[in-house]
Order: structure tokens, then C-alpha cells, then sequence
């Protein structure tokens, strides 16, 4: 996969998401938006229920530049968990992590609310750094949609955010799924060592015996199974193997250990290890979500 940026794409593109945006929107009221780590885009611009003030702000480069540098100071607070920031017009915005293991690849964001009520001072605060800043939009219309923006209390704010983080579980359990889908139209060749790989991902599996089943050189294998997956070869068989361990998990009557050297790990240590790294979390608790689910 080339980068989180693709990822990020697929993940938006997809049923699940836009099933989720879709019903946020409609109980929040709120704009939501997955984004990759590295973006130099207001995450929100164009968005269903895009606060209105902040839209007037955007249209000009200095204050889109300021909602830039706010965004930044959001992302940076929020690699690990979900974290606020509020702008300099009294907005808050909030993020919360999208992680699959320990690699975290992008962000759902919220925001361009009030956490209280605004008031006649804080408008005219706003207006005169709208007014610095050459946003060229009447009092009028700043005001009316100033006072517009929705107000958000602090019980509503946790609910959205719980709601957010639960949602960012969901995506990081579809990634690796994504991980595993050809990014590019592929040569014959990846499609058999593809089918190879599925057909005895119990039995330990090196690059070698893989590539002498395709036949072809190791070196020439090695590349070619780089560019067309985006994944490097050991890594790939470390996901489809974990993939068939979500499915396993879902049999009540299979021990853990019993799962891991069936799939293919000699270890049960670095089986925990690779779930973990690519799931999140332990398969105990992968297994016991999914009894309570």
C-alpha cells in the first residue's frame, strides 16, 4: 500500500464509512472527517454541516492559514488519544486516532462548535480579527453565522467523542483487510504466489519457497512482490495469517494456541506479538469483543 494516504481513500470510499458519516451527521448535526496524518487540507471544507463562519474564514488565505496551523496543533496533540483544541474564534475541534497496531494512520475529526454559549464580547473579538485577517465578509453575515454555530455541553461532547473512538476501532479491524487488496493491477506471477501463500499459510513458509513456486528468482521475486503489495513479503504473510485468525477466533471451541499453529506461527510469543502489533490488541480480547458484540 503507498502510504496512509491510499489507505485513508479506500477506507473513506467504503460502505462502512460513509454508512457511519452519514448517521453522525444526522444525530450530530456535526461535520466528520477521516484524515491521514500528513494533510494540508481544512478537513471539514465543503463537508455536509460545515459550520458556516468557518467556511467565510477559509475563503481567505490568512485565515485559512491560522485554521491550517490550528489543525496542525490538533494532530500533534492527538497521535495517541482523542485529544480538543479551540481556535482562536473560541471553536472547538476534536480528534481522535485511527490505529492499526501500533502505526497510527490517520484521524476522525469533528468540531467548529462552542463548548458554551457565545456572547456579544466574543463576536466582537472575532470580528476585528476577522477584519485583521481581510475576510471579506459584512458584519451582518459574520454575525449571523457566528451566532449560528452550534453549542455543545460537556456531556454531549464525551457521547461524540466515545462515539468517534468506537467508529476508530472499527476502521483500524477493516485496514488490514485493505493492507491485504491489491493496489495495482497485478502480474500473473503475485496472483499465484497470492494463491500459494493462502493455500499453505499453515506450513512455514519462506520467500524462497515462495518464489521457487512461481518460478522465479528470489531477488526478482522480492521486488516484485514489494511494488505490487506495498507490503513486504514477510508482512504479507503475517496479515493473511492474522486475517484467517480473526476467523478462527470466532469458534468458541478452538484454543488460542490451537489457532496460532494453525495459521502457520511456530510460536505462540510471536503470535500474541504480530496480532497484537496488527490488530491493537491481545487475541483474548479480540475473542472476548467479539463475544460480547
Amino acid at each position: 500500500m503507498n502510504g496512509n494516504g491510499t489507505v485513508i481513500e479506500k477506507l473513506v470510499d467504503s460502505k462502512l464509512y460513509r454508512d457511519y458519516e452519514r448517521a453522525f451527521n444526522t444525530a450530530t448535526g456535526m461535520p466528520v472527517a477521516l484524515r491521514p496524518v500528513a494533510s494540508w487540507q481544512l478537513p471539514h471544507r465543503s463537508k455536509r454541516n460545515e459550520n458556516p463562519f468557518c467556511a467565510i474564514m477559509a475563503g481567505k488565505s490568512r485565515s485559512c492559514a491560522a485554521c491550517l496551523r490550528t489543525q496542525q496543533k490538533l494532530a500533534d496533540a492527538a497521535r495517541t488519544e482523542p485529544q480538543s483544541v479551540t481556535c482562536a474564534h473560541g471553536m472547538t475541534d476534536t480528534a481522535v486516532p485511527v490505529r492499526v497496531g501500533d502505526k497510527l494512520i490517520g484521524y476522525l475529526q469533528t468540531g467548529q462548535i462552542f463548548r458554551t454559549k457565545p456572547t456579544e464580547s466574543r463576536f466582537e473579538r472575532s470580528a476585528r480579527l476577522a477584519s485583521d485577517w481581510g475576510v471579506p465578509a459584512n458584519r451582518a453575515t459574520l454575525r449571523e453565522a457566528y451566532f449560528a454555530t452550534k453549542t455543545v455541553n460537556s456531556a454531549e461532547h464525551t457521547s461524540m467523542v466515545t462515539m468517534l473512538h468506537i467508529f476508530a476501532q472499527h476502521l483500524a479491524l477493516i485496514t488490514n483487510q485493505i493492507f491485504l487488496q491489491e493496489a495495482n493491477s497485478e502480474p500473473p506471477l503475485i496472483t499465484r504466489a497470492k494463491a500459494f501463500i493462502q493455500q499453505n499459510m499453515g506450513e512455514r513458509l519462506s520467500l524462497g519457497r515462495v518464489a521457487k513456486s512461481v518460478n522465479t528468482s528470489n531477488f526478482y521475486f522480492c521486488k516484485v512482490f514489494k511494488r505490487y503489495t506495498g507490503l513486504h513479503f514477510t508482512e504479507y504473510v503475517s496479515r493473511v495469517r492474522i486475517e484467517k485468525t480473526k476467523n478462527l477466533l470466532l469458534n468458541p471451541n478452538l484454543r488460542i494456541s490451537e489457532i496460532a499453529y494453525a495459521v502457520g506461527f511456530e510460536s505462540l510469543t510471536h503470535f500474541n506479538r504480530v496480532f497484537g502489533r496488527i490488530v491493537g490488541q491481545p487475541p483474548t480480547e479480540y475473542r472476548a469483543k467479539l463475544k460480547g458484540a
